[in-house]
């Protein structure tokens, strides 16, 4: 019996699959439980283009809630908010504000463990909301984008909950290849705040992406590894100085001076209309390498070079075609 207000939790077995309340030790079949399990029953909506719920389906949605009848997984991630109500409300930002192009989204595979590794900017991290926007609007199967986030987010109050709910999870070895091995589309950003806090003189060079964990957790998983690059992100929030003694006072990698902010106040955290293109990159296999292959540093940063160039080749094709920040 579920306790009032509270969601139930579906565990990760130890082959990486989730158990559920129906699933049987004598019987049943296996393919069915996994099935059921990513299976997101979306309210009543509508119509096709407008998200909002019918005061039918948000009533019942606010009767599972109060009542508990509804799954959050082990990493607190909980589909049914995620695909009825948040990512609706990115909608307008994904198609109106920033008018974003899609490109190579069948570069992501239909099922099984993905990593996909983009490029980071904008002072404020909107280009992971978008690119895990995007994922779960333009992929056939509707995939959600498992991301991983810095100690930062989750520390913060609200911010940490919310993060959790829409299937985000600390930035570390475990959770990533645990939930590569169940098959999930995992997201890392390895520029970290370095990326997204770096000046706009800097804008599309890629900084470093560190000592290449996320290749060794995907060649643990055997799993591919997709480039992804975003361009129009960089000129959201213009970075044009940091005033670095209010960083270490409120405990932030950076306070960022635009030409806008902290000059207009509120106002000055309104993004730029930028004109967005997100492209999804061929994929690299792991898949070929020996067992122990995540132990070879050379291996590790070969792979990590050989992402990060794919990636930045990317930007500068596509810097190229582009014939403005606002216009495309």
């Amino acid at each position: 019996m579920t306790a009032r207000g509270r969601a139930k939790v579906v565990p990760l077995r130890p082959d990486g699959h989730g158990a559920r309340s129906g699933d049987h030790a004598d019987g049943g079949d296996p393919g069915d439980a996994a099935r059921e399990r990513s299976r997101v029953v979306p309210l009543p909506v509508r119509g096709e283009s407008d998200q909002r719920l019918s005061p039918g389906g948000l009533l019942d949605f606010v009767r599972r809630r109060v009542s508990g009848d509804y799954e959050v997984d082990e990493f607190g991630f909980d589909a049914e908010l995620t695909e009825n109500v948040l990512l609706p409300l990115v909608r307008p930002l994904y198609e109106r504000w920033f008018r974003v192009t899609t490109t190579g989204v069948d570069n992501i595979p239909d099922t099984g463990g993905a990593l996909l590794v983009s490029n980071h900017s904008g002072v404020l991290p909107l280009d992971a909301v978008m690119t895990a926007f995007a994922v779960h609007q333009e992929h056939p199967e509707r995939r959600f984008l498992r991301m991983l986030g810095a100690d930062l987010v989750f520390d913060t109050p609200v911010l940490g909950s919310l993060a959790r709910k829409t299937g985000q999870t600390l930035a570390c070895h475990p959770d990533a290849e645990r939930l590569l091995r169940d098959g999930q589309l995992v997201g890392v950003w390895p520029e970290g705040f370095k990326g997204i806090g770096k000046p706009f003189s800097a804008r599309y060079k890629l900084q470093r992406f560190g000592r290449g964990g996320f290749v060794s957790a995907a060649l643990r998983t055997s799993a591919p590894i997709i480039p992804c690059a975003i361009v129009g992100a960089e000129e959201i929030y213009p970075k044009i100085g940091d005033i670095r003694p209010l960083a270490r006072l409120l405990r932030l990698p950076y306070f960022p001076v635009t030409p806008f902010f902290p000059l207009l106040g509120p106002l000055g955290t309104v993004p730029l209309p930028t004109k967005w293109y997100i492209e999804f990159g061929e994929p690299i296999r792991t898949d070929g390498y020996a067992a122990d292959a995540d132990d070879d540093q050379m291996l590790v940063l070969t792979l990590t070079d050989q992402v990060r160039e794919s990636i930045q080749n990317m930007l500068y094709r596509r810097l190229a075609r582009r014939r403005g920040i606002f216009s495309g």
